[in-house]
């Protein structure tokens, strides 16, 4: 089983859902979690992470919708082989779209998104 660190800021404007989902893609895109790594079940995460198991079986099935994770009825949930995926050719694309459908869904236009992004990657440097 895949000894994960996964970390939730309660204090972030972004979703504890959209958190944990962003960190498990890039912990297969980087290679953390290998192709075949067994991840915890869902109710072992959502007791480590204080969270509803609900919320664990929906990153789960969007995951395994996008191809980075594959579920084994019975056996239990594994990291999938990250290549072969047009959005994961990019390391990080899949995690920047789902970050700008959070941002549209707020309400936020495409040129304050690009403002936003302007200005963050300005504070990255």
């Amino acid at each position: 089983m895949a000894e994960l660190e996964l970390k939730i800021d309660p204090n972030s404007e972004v979703p504890i859902y959209v958190q944990v989902k962003n960190q498990l893609r890039l912990a297969v895109e980087k290679g953390v979690l290998k192709s075949g790594t067994q991840l915890p079940t869902v109710r072992n995460l959502a007791l480590e992470l204080g969270i509803n198991a609900n919320t664990v079986t929906r990153i789960y099935a969007d995951l395994e919708r996008e191809g980075y994770l594959a579920r084994r009825h019975g056996i239990g949930t594994f990291a999938a082989d990250p290549r072969g995926n047009e959005d994961r050719e990019v390391p990080g694309r899949a995690q920047l779209i789902e970050t700008v459908r959070q941002l549209k869904s707020l309400g936020y236009t495409d040129r304050q998104i690009i403002e936003m992004t302007a200005e963050a990657l300005g504070e990255v440097e």
